[in-house]
């Protein structure tokens, strides 16, 4: 991921109720929640919580899906986890020691595995 893919995500984030929605979506796991159960576990409006999971699911965050008359949104882990290896990419040149979970592979300044992994 470069900079210019990272910054959608990143004004994405920077509002309190999609952070909120994101950190529920990614608990909820793979299934995701109906945009009104996220709506009002966050106390705003469903066309307010739809806007938002938009603005979610433009940078790369969240999907969605229909079912029936309902919208599901669901944490896109691959997003996610690009906008996290972008942030670690130079983590403190690739001491293992102190990046904790993340390993540089060789050859690869942007891929990352988990030392879990490995």
């Amino acid at each position: 991921m470069e900079t210019k893919e990272a910054l959608p995500a990143f004004a994405a984030l920077s509002q309190e109720n999609r952070l909120d929605a994101l950190r529920m979506l990614v608990k909820a796991g793979p299934r995701g929640l109906a945009a009104g159960v996220l709506g009002e576990e966050i106390g705003i409006a469903p066309p307010t919580m739809s806007f938002h999971l938009k603005e979610l699911a433009n940078a790369g965050l969240v999907s969605s899906r229909k079912e029936g008359r309902h919208v599901f949104y669901a944490a896109d882990y691959g997003g996610i986890r690009r906008l996290v290896d972008f942030l670690m990419a130079d983590c403190c040149q690739g001491d293992p020691r102190l990046c904790g979970p993340y390993i540089i592979k060789e050859n690869s300044r942007e891929s990352f595995a988990c030392a879990s992994e490995s």
